[in-house]
């Protein structure tokens, strides 16, 4: 089987494969052209986010048995038109849940207790004890919108902290010992932190705007490690001006390119020119599940899938 990787990752992918017997091939400096030139040579492609697999693509790998994605959203892919096809789709959300979660929780005490700025105002010769009076989570109530792998990590580094966890799912019977599964009304009555942690989809598109901020019984704070188009950045930057949202710890931005490796190159749009400038948000360039112990884990998930769905008989 013969298996073109369009992205680097951690060696372990490739040389795990190469050893059960399948080939490699790298492709990490190959134009979106030059990959539709050859796919078709491929019965399996191992990306991340740098080229996205649409229906022209997927066309020209007339090959293709699956496409893994070094990673946990599928949002790169037509996954409609290469399921129709008959192409496995495999992703990898065990493989850095934990540190998203982890990420979610720095976010999370670091607005709580202010230290972002803290910092810079110490750093300039400021000793400000009292406007940096934190909040203690203990007691809180977190709502988490969206319990699969990244939501379930989330809680359980909340474990200890003695707040209460909700979580809100579209599949049914998801909550577990850590969060107690509510619908969103009930989430909107009662979360005082929510953290957003759902794919992207045309149901998450631009599902954090005003109408949605509007309907939380409290003033939040919002944390997203999930995917920035999920937010409408105008609407989070009004709703913190009006104290809606108390802080916001952002991971992703709407403005992101869509591979995730650098802001849009053209002028920043006036919302995020003001969300930078804002003293309640901390923000992080997409690096939630990007740990040294997580590059090593999405490879080793990847290939177990693989060699799992396609084994080589040696």
């Amino acid at each position: 089987m013969n298996i073109l990787h369009i992205d680097k990752n951690h060696p372990v992918l490739w040389s795990t494969l190469e050893r059960s017997g399948y080939t490699n091939t790298e492709g990490f400096d190959l134009s979106r052209e030059e990959v539709l030139g050859l796919i078709d040579q491929y019965q399996g492609v191992v990306i991340r986010s740098r080229i996205f697999i649409d229906r022209e693509f997927l066309d020209a790998a007339k090959n293709l048995k699956f496409i893994a994605r070094v990673g946990a959203g599928l949002d790169a892919i037509d996954t409609t038109y290469a399921q129709e096809k008959g192409i496995k789709l495999i992703s990898a959300p065990e493989g850095n849940s934990q540190a998203v979660g982890e990420h979610a929780l720095a976010l999370l005490l670091n607005l709580l207790n202010h230290l972002n700025r803290a910092d810079r105002q110490l750093r300039q010769g400021q000793w400000s004890r009292e406007s940096n009076r934190g909040h203690e989570l203990s007691g809180m109530t977190v709502g988490i919108i969206g319990y699969g792998h990244m939501g379930r990590a989330f809680a359980r580094t909340l474990r200890g902290f003695d707040c209460r966890v909700l979580c809100h799912d579209i599949i049914p019977g998801v909550g577990d010992k850590n969060a107690q599964q509510v619908p969103l009304e009930e989430l909107f009555k009662k979360a005082q932190v929510v953290s957003l942690h759902t794919p992207l989809t045309p149901e998450t598109k631009g599902m954090v705007d005003k109408n949605f901020l509007n309907q939380f019984a409290h003033n939040i704070y919002f944390i997203n490690t999930a995917r920035g188009r999920s937010v409408v950045t105008k609407d989070l930057v009004q709703g913190i001006k009006e104290g809606k949202v108390l802080g916001a710890g952002l991971d992703v931005l709407e403005y992101e390119h869509s591979s995730f490796e650098k802001l849009l190159s053209q002028e920043p749009p006036e919302a995020l020119k003001m969300l930078l400038e804002m003293d309640q948000v901390i923000l992080s360039p997409h690096i939630a599940g990007w740990t040294v112990q997580s590059k090593e884990k999405l490879a080793q998930v990847i290939v177990s899938k693989i060699q799992a769905e396609f084994p080589i008989n040696r």
